[in-house]
């Protein structure tokens, strides 16, 4: 057995953990070597071509443009969620949250078909809105269908935040702004990293909605490579220059977060939140939190249900739509089993045996998850047709690329039940005579179904709206919902991607009421 601080590490958890380490790690060691094939003068022209220049500023500058508009719009809907005395906040909290229930790629879909001549808003309401298109369209749809992860973790920090240190600071001589810049604002670092952290790792790896605004960026580029030139080298360049961006975002995190600490000092419980009268801003308020409804919810939902109406009305396509539904269930389902099992010995391993070796594993497993999604299918790509050709295009090929990528999001449902599950009830059962497995099995995994059904949700709700892995892994016919809505998209043909599109909304919109149902609990 490998030993950590005098305690060994059971062999029949930490091979399942280096086979998760495997699989996250190789692809993107066999990038590495692909890219590397190019002779020193190929090289020189590959890396330093005017076209990647000008792909690394358009993807950075909508990836700051999309940071900047979120931070305007979530800081000020987490306020006045939290601190203000709007009437129904709970209610208007929900509707805030549920365009992450809408893919990217639908949100755009259904706002290309609303808007400009012919639209759903002409149709009904005479009113011709310009059509998303270009940088300004990909920010502005980005925007709306990702805000809400900078929401939440805001929303959630202003709970939290002691009001006594804004009572402590307007005791100073503190008043109006300079509470906010001096006080709140410092405390809520934390939740604006985490959030900017995650908006940004969907912008550098979005690849549904750039494409639909027809916008340069390193994913779209690298689809286009791969699709239309068999110039893979240069394919798996573009790939390495957007995970060093994505891993360059990673470390800014890490390094803000380096030494912070904004825990109170002393002992005592934290003071009730006031309530900010808004008076007669009232209505400003609620305009300003229907912006993003509208956007979000209202013009998408009700052009994708007035195109689905229709096409259920004619009867068209329903034999297709029932196959790829099956299609979307027989790749999703098994991923979530197969992740959620590999997920399960990490989380173990970093719980029951904290210690440098058993957390460099766990954290191997966001690795995988840090990796642009079409990078990380150009990786499987070459592994697999290099190294084993025969998974090519297969089924299997994507169970495994789902897994790998969406293992991250299984491990932390599974190490919270851990944390309340008791070891003393394993180190009784091995006190009874049972071999380490079987006290696990027997003692410990009945106690993490919770745990294990949640992570296997996750996992499989992520598989269901997943796009950039499915369209380059899929075999050849294999139609997924996502892929079906890209089709139909690509070729303008709105209203035969609204069935497609309505089923995810609806599959994500159940699993966002569980969660918010959950944290109420």
């Amino acid at each position: 057995m490998v030993r950590t601080a005098g305690r060994p590490l059971p062999w029949h958890f930490i091979l399942p953990a280096l086979l998760a380490l495997a699989g996250v790690l190789l692809p993107m060691v066999y990038l590495l070597l692909r890219a590397l094939q190019a002779d020193p003068q190929t090289l020189q022209e590959i890396v330093f071509r005017e076209r990647n220049l000008r792909l690394l500023g358009n993807t950075l500058a909508l990836m700051l443009g999309v940071l900047l508009v979120c931070t305007l719009l979530a800081l000020p809907l987490a306020w006045l969620t939290t601190r203000s005395n709007l009437r129904g906040k709970r209610f208007l909290s929900l509707l805030l949250t549920l365009p992450l229930a809408v893919p990217g790629y639908v949100g755009a879909f259904a706002l290309l078909g609303a808007t400009g001549p012919g639209g759903l808003l002409e149709t009904l309401l005479h009113l011709n809105w310009p059509r998303p298109q270009g940088y300004w369209g990909a920010l502005g749809v980005l925007t709306l269908f990702i805000y809400p992860y900078l929401f939440l973790n805001l929303r959630a920090a202003l709970l939290g935040l002691d009001p006594s240190l804004e009572e402590a600071a307007r005791s100073l001589g503190y008043r109006g702004i300079a509470v906010v810049l001096k006080v709140v604002l410092p405390q809520l670092r934390p939740a604006l990293y985490a959030g900017w952290l995650l908006i940004g790792l969907h912008v550098l790896g979005d690849f549904g909605v750039v494409s639909l605004m027809r916008f340069e960026t390193f994913s779209y580029a690298i689809y286009i490579q791969y699709s239309a030139s068999f110039d893979r080298v240069y394919a798996a360049w573009l790939s390495l220059m957007l995970i060093v961006l994505t891993l360059s975002l990673l470390w800014l995190e890490a390094r803000a977060l380096l030494g912070l600490n904004l825990s109170r000092v002393g002992q005592g419980s934290a003071r009730r939140q006031t309530q900010t009268p808004l008076g007669r801003w009232t209505p400003l308020a609620y305009g300003f939190a229907a912006i993003p409804i509208a956007g979000a919810l209202v013009i998408p939902l009700a052009t994708v249900g007035y195109w689905t109406v229709g096409i259920v009305a004619q009867q068209t396509g329903l034999s297709d739509l029932l196959d790829a539904l099956w299609n979307t269930l027989q790749a999703s389902a098994p991923a979530a089993l197969v992740a959620t099992s590999l997920a399960l010995p990490l989380a173990y391993l970093g719980v029951r045996y904290p210690s440098r070796l058993s957390r460099a594993l766990e954290r191997t497993a966001y690795l995988g998850y840090a990796v642009p999604p079409l990078a990380f299918a150009l990786a499987l790509i070459f592994f697999s047709l290099r190294g084993l050709p025969f998974l090519y295009q297969t089924l299997g090929l994507l169970i495994m690329a789902y897994a790998l990528y969406f293992m991250a999001e299984a491990i932390g449902p599974i190490r919270s039940a851990l944390y309340q599950a008791s070891p003393r009830l394993e180190e009784a059962a091995r006190g009874l005579g049972y071999r380490p497995a079987q006290a696990f099995m027997r003692a410990t995994f009945p106690l993490l179904r919770r745990g294990l059904l949640s992570s296997m949700a996750l996992v499989f709700l992520s598989s269901v709206k997943e796009l950039p892995l499915t369209f380059l892994l899929a075999p050849v016919g294999y139609d997924t919902l996502a892929t079906r809505i890209w089709s139909y998209t690509s070729e303008a043909v709105y209203a035969q991607a609204a069935p497609y599109a309505l089923i995810i909304v609806v599959f994500s919109a159940c699993f966002i009421g569980l969660l918010l149902t959950q944290e109420r609990r």
